[in-house]
């Protein structure tokens, strides 16, 4: 056999089993690895391109070898899954930077944490005074997390009491100038109704680089020529702006008419009008 072609079939039948334990075992980003579990995988990863062409080694060692560190691999990340002990043991525990708001010098000093480093990495996390900072917490992948001084922490509607509408992810119907079936299915929509959205806004299907449907039903897109505008989404404040002219027009009828009947039945359909419009209000907003 000719030595090029060994080589081929050799590096193919590496990346193939490379990319079998790979695509199968290692389910986080590489910076969330263990030193040990990124010294195993860059292991595996110099066996096999070392197999690839050193026609020397015959192939069955560098499959064996393969197998051994991958087998090895599967069975160090079935253990961490199993034993919390031992889990710590490859991963350690997060160490605390920051406590009731007092920085604690001794653990910096054990991570190898410098003052500079500390500012640097709580700005990443928007957070430029260390005052503002209740509790933070250095992982064991070398992330910090911070914990925010409850007069410090952003306001959410729920700090607000304010009611809001509950989200979904968005449904993508068009990618690339194609239309996706699926979700506009998962939405109950179909192409017709698709191209019907289009058309108001006068795009095509081979215009649009991406479409999308979020839970309320509105349809944005963006198109392939960014030199054209598309217009945004109106149908829901159309719908706020009826009902509201509604509450406004039966609030008037009731002032107008003298019929005692009539201006009850006015007030009735305008408190109607008025609880619908609260109660579309966080979808509307």
């Amino acid at each position: 056999m000719p030595g090029w072609l060994e080589v081929v079939i050799r590096s193919v039948s590496i990346i193939i089993i490379l990319f079998a334990f790979f695509k199968g075992f290692i389910r986080k980003p590489i910076g969330e690895c263990s030193s040990f579990e990124f010294g195993l995988v860059a292991g595996m990863t110099i066996i096999g391109a070392i197999g690839a062409f050193n026609l020397q080694i015959p192939i069955a060692f560098v499959l064996t070898a393969l197998v051994v560190w991958g087998l090895f691999t599967i069975g160090l990340s079935i253990l961490v899954e199993k034993s919390a002990s031992f889990r710590t043991f490859m991963y350690g525990r997060g160490v605390p930077l920051i406590k009731d708001g007092k920085i604690l010098e001794d653990n910096m000093t054990k991570q190898h944490v410098t003052s500079d480093e500390l500012l640097r990495r709580l700005r990443s996390k928007d957070v430029f005074q260390t005052a503002d900072v209740e509790f933070a917490v250095l992982e064991s992948n070398g992330e910090l997390n911070v914990l925010l001084k409850s007069d410090k922490q952003p306001l959410n509607p729920s700090a607000l009491q304010m009611k809001v509408a509950p989200t979904k992810e968005p449904e993508t119907v068009i990618k690339d100038g194609e239309i996706m079936d699926e979700p506009l299915a998962t939405r109950g929509l179909n192409r017709i109704w698709l191209e019907t959205e289009l058309a108001k806004i006068d795009a095509s299907v081979e215009n649009v680089f991406l479409a999308q449907v979020d839970n309320d039903g509105q349809l944005t897109v963006d198109l392939f020529d960014d030199q054209l505008t598309v217009p945004e989404p109106v149908e829901l404040a159309l719908l706020a702006a009826g009902l509201k002219k509604v509450q406004a027009d039966f609030s008037l009828y009731a002032l107008d008419t003298d019929n005692q009947r009539s201006k009850e039945r006015y007030e009735w359909c305008e408190k109607e009008v008025t609880e619908l419009i609260n109660l579309l209000k966080p979808y509307t907003s």
